[in-house]
C-alpha cells in the first residue's frame, strides 16, 4: 500500500476510481477523493454486485440464496497496488485502481473474476509452469446511436465520407480515424498499457489492437481498462465504439483471439519446446485440453446471447467454427503460427471480443492446464482448409453452452463450484431478459405471415 500511496501523491491525485470487475466485464465500485481513499485503505460493496447482469437484473432467488447470504452482506474490497492506472480523459488528476473482493476472514471472493484468474494461475505456479500470454482485441467505431431499434452505421472519417466495402489491413482506411486511434495510443501510454500494433479489420470501421505478450493477470488488467479507454476516444470525436460480437448485419464479428505459451518458472525456457527444438508433449497436450474441454467452457468464451452471431459459416460469420488445429492455418480455431522454438505458441481464434478478459484467460488456461495433467492427446493437425461444418462437439447457441458448463465436473472442480454455478446463473438471467424483447426480425417476417 506504501507504494501506492507514494505514485498517488507524485502523480498529485485527487480522486480515485475504486472498482472490480462483475461477470460481464462492467466495473463496479466508488468514487472517492484520494484522501478518504488512503486513510479507509479498502472499501465495501455489497456482495450480490458479483451477480449483476449487464441489464441490472439478479438470478432467481432460489439461485441467488443458494450463493450468496441471505443478508446480502458486503463484501472487503482491497486494492491491488501493482494495478493502479491514470484516467487520462479526466478533467481532474484522476486515477483507477483494481480491487481484490475478500470475505470478512480475508479468503478471496469466489464469484469474483480476477478471484478465478488467480485461482487458476496459483495450479500453474504450484507446477512451476508460467504462462505467458498476448491478446488480440478487435471492436468497431460507429455512428452515435441513442435508439436502440436503428442498425448500427459506420462513422464519417476525417475525408468527410463513411467508409464502405471491406479494408482489411489498409493503411488510408486505418487513417480515417487518426484523431481517435492518436488518443488511444497517447491514453494507453499514459495508462502503461503494452498495446502494440494496429491494424483496420476486415469489416466497416473494425479495428484491432496487439497486446505485447506478458503475464496474464496483468494483461486481464490492461485489457479491462483499454475496452474503456477506446470508449472514451469515441466519445470525445462524438462517435461509438463497441467490443459486442456481432453489432452489425452482413460484417464479420469481433473476437478476442488469445495467444499462449508455456515457460519454466526457474529458467524461463519454453517448455512448449524440445531442446531439438520439436513440439513437446506439453504442447500437445495443451492443445488437447483446449479440444477438450473449450466446448464446455464456450459461456466464458462467448457469454452472450449476441456472442454467437459470430459463428456462422462464410465470411458473415468469420470466426472459426471448430476446434482443430494446425500450423499457419486460419481456418482452424486453434492455431500455431510459425515462430522459432523459444517463441512456440498455440491462438485461440474462438473467444469473442464482448467476453470477460478475467474469465476468457482463465477459461483458456483451464483447458491447457487439464490437457497438460491428464494426458490428454490433442487431434490431428489440419493442413489444409478446415472444413465449414459447425463442430458437432462444441455447442455454438447460448443454451446448450450454459447446459453442458454445468454438467462437466473438471471445470467445476478447478474455477470453484460457487463461480460456476452464480456465473451460470447470471447468463441464464440475460437470457431471460432477452427472449421478453421482440426482435425487428419478428416483426418483420413473422407479423402478417403466420
Amino acid at each position: 500500500m506504501d507504494k501506492l500511496i507514494k505514485w498517488l501523491k507524485d502523480n498529485r491525485i485527487t480522486e480515485l476510481e475504486c472498482i472490480t470487475a462483475d461477470q460481464t466485464g462492467i466495473a463496479r465500485g466508488k468514487i472517492m477523493p484520494t484522501n478518504k481513499f488512503i486513510s479507509e485503505r479498502g472499501i465495501r460493496l455489497p456482495e450480490s454486485v458479483l451477480l449483476q447482469t449487464a441489464t441490472g437484473d439478479y438470478p432467481d432467488d432460489e439461485v441467488y440464496y443458494n450463493i450468496l447470504d441471505p443478508a446480502d452482506i458486503d463484501m472487503i474490497l482491497r486494492p491491488d497496488e501493482t494495478a493502479h492506472f491514470l484516467v487520462p480523459w479526466a478533467a481532474e488528476p484522476t486515477a483507477l485502481v483494481i480491487h481484490d473482493c475478500y470475505d470478512s476472514v480475508g479468503n478471496l471472493i469466489e464469484l469474483s473474476p480476477r478471484a478465478v484468474l488467480k485461482r487458476v494461475l496459483k495450479l500453474y505456479e504450484d507446477r512451476g509452469w508460467k504462462p505467458i500470454i498476448a491478446p488480440e482485441v478487435e471492436f468497431y467505431l460507429t455512428q452515435r446511436c441513442t435508439d436502440p431499434d436503428l442498425p448500427l452505421e459506420p462513422p464519417i472519417g476525417r475525408s468527410g465520407r463513411k467508409e464502405s466495402g471491406r479494408q482489411s489491413f489498409s493503411i488510408d482506411a486505418a487513417n480515417e480515424f487518426d484523431p481517435i486511434m492518436e488518443d488511444v495510443y497517447d491514453w494507453c501510454e499514459a495508462q502503461e498499457l503494452d498495446i502494440d500494433t494496429l491494424i483496420h479489420e476486415e469489416g466497416t470501421a473494425q479495428m484491432e489492437f496487439n497486446f505485447r505478450h506478458g503475464e496474464p493477470l496483468q494483461l486481464a488488467d490492461q485489457v479491462f481498462v483499454f475496452k474503456r479507454t477506446v470508449r472514451e476516444a469515441a466519445l470525445k470525436h462524438q462517435i461509438g465504439a463497441t467490443f459486442m460480437a456481432k453489432p452489425i448485419t452482413g460484417e464479420p464479428g469481433s473476437s478476442m483471439h488469445i495467444h499462449q505459451s508455456l515457460l519454466d518458472a526457474k529458467t524461463g525456457k519454453n517448455l512448449f519446446s524440445n531442446p531439438d527444438g520439436s513440439s513437446s508433449q506439453l504442447f500437445l497436450n495443451y492443445i488437447g485440453g483446449l479440444q477438450a474441454y473449450i466446448p464446455s467452457l464456450m459461456p466464458m468464451f462467448a457469454p452472450n446471447v449476441n456472442s454467437y452471431r459470430r459463428y456462422l459459416p462464410g465470411a458473415d460469420g468469420n470466426a472459426p467454427v471448430n476446434i482443430e488445429w494446425g500450423e499457419e492455418n486460419r481456418t482452424v480455431g486453434l492455431r500455431v503460427p510459425n515462430a522459432p522454438p523459444e517463441a512456440r505458441r498455440v491462438e485461440n481464434r474462438l473467444p469473442g471480443a464482448d467476453t470477460n478478459p478475467y474469465l476468457a484467460l482463465a477459461a483458456n488456461l483451464a483447458c491447457g492446464y487439464l490437457g497438460m495433467t491428464m494426458d490428454i492427446k490433442p487431434r490431428k493437425p489440419v493442413s489444409g482448409r478446415a472444413g465449414n461444418e459447425a463442430d458437432p462437439d462444441v455447442p455454438f447457441n447460448l443454451e446448450a453452452a450454459l447446459d453442458m458448463m454445468s454438467e462437466c465436473e473438471p471445470i467445476r472442480e478447478i474455477l470453484g463450484p460457487n463461480f460456476v454455478d452464480g456465473f451460470i446463473a447470471t447468463r441464464w438471467a440475460e437470457y431471460e431478459g432477452f427472449k421478453r424483447v421482440i426482435s425487428s426480425w419478428e416483426r418483420e417476417y413473422l407479423l402478417t405471415t403466420v
